[in-house]
């Protein structure tokens, strides 16, 4: 067990009182959050085997990935983010944690189900669809192929700038929420489809030859999420997929 056990606990049982006494939370919220952090404690000594402190978003991340494959509901994954969240701002606010680890989890919306993962057969289709006889489908087929290499948010894809490029290496800097940046490399086809878009259709598409952004639309302006939604579904359409498709 982390060195640091007796601080985390007399901290865990300050943040409990201060739910009971500052938020008023009924007992059984009360219960039902110690339940929830014993358990990501737990979790956190097993499976990282390092102090609570050191705790990552990508952790989170994984620990979270492990309830939805164990079948737990959006609502109870959204009561544990809240309750995770709750305490790592207080250790934070006590000088324990440097940073908060869940800054950028996202909550699961009440009532909308988690995406289904596509087939291989039917992410084969998908990607299969841009036309690269066509300069706009080779700029298509870069985006859905980094998109699919890489885990990238459709918000960090369009967002990219030249900039952001490393092709020499084969990574990309992307920025999620808080301008926090990560390098996120790219696998061989996608980076080779990614050569080509700039190589053949950007210098065309860029026609002040000042854009900054990596994908353009025909203005030679940032393709805005609107525009990528209308091709995918386009795309999906074609492919077959009956299915809802998100960029997910």
């Amino acid at each position: 067990m982390p060195t640091d056990d007796r601080k985390v606990n007399e901290l865990l049982d300050a943040y409990l009182d201060h739910l009971r006494v500052e938020r008023g939370l009924a007992r059984n919220t009360l219960e039902a959050y110690s339940r929830d952090l014993a358990e990501f404690i737990q979790w956190v000594d097993k499976t990282l085997g390092r102090p609570l402190r050191e705790v990552r978003d990508e952790d989170l991340r994984f620990y979270f990935l492990g309830k939805g494959q164990a079948g737990m509901s959006a609502r109870s994954v959204r009561r544990k983010t809240s309750s995770l969240r709750g305490m790592f701002r207080y250790l934070q606010k006590e000088g324990y944690m440097a940073e908060d680890p869940t800054e950028l989890i996202e909550v699961p919306r009440l009532g909308t189900p988690l995406p289904k993962d596509l087939s291989m057969d039917e992410v084969d289709r998908l990607l299969a669809q841009p036309n690269p006889a066509e300069p706009l489908g080779i700029r298509n087929q870069a985006m859905l192929e980094l998109l699919y290499a890489t885990g990238l948010r459709v918000s960090e894809l369009l967002a990219l700038r030249l900039q952001d490029l490393n092709l020499e290496v084969g990574y990309v800097v992307a920025y999620g929420k808080g301008k926090k940046e990560r390098l996120v490399p790219v696998g061989e086809v996608a980076l080779e489809k990614l050569k080509e878009y700039l190589s053949t259709v950007r210098p065309a598409l860029d026609k002040t030859a000042r854009a900054r952004h990596v994908f353009l639309n025909r203005s030679g302006k940032g393709l805005t999420r609107q525009g990528f939604w209308k091709l995918l579904n386009r795309y999906a359409l074609q492919a077959g997929i009956t299915s809802p498709v998100t960029p997910h």
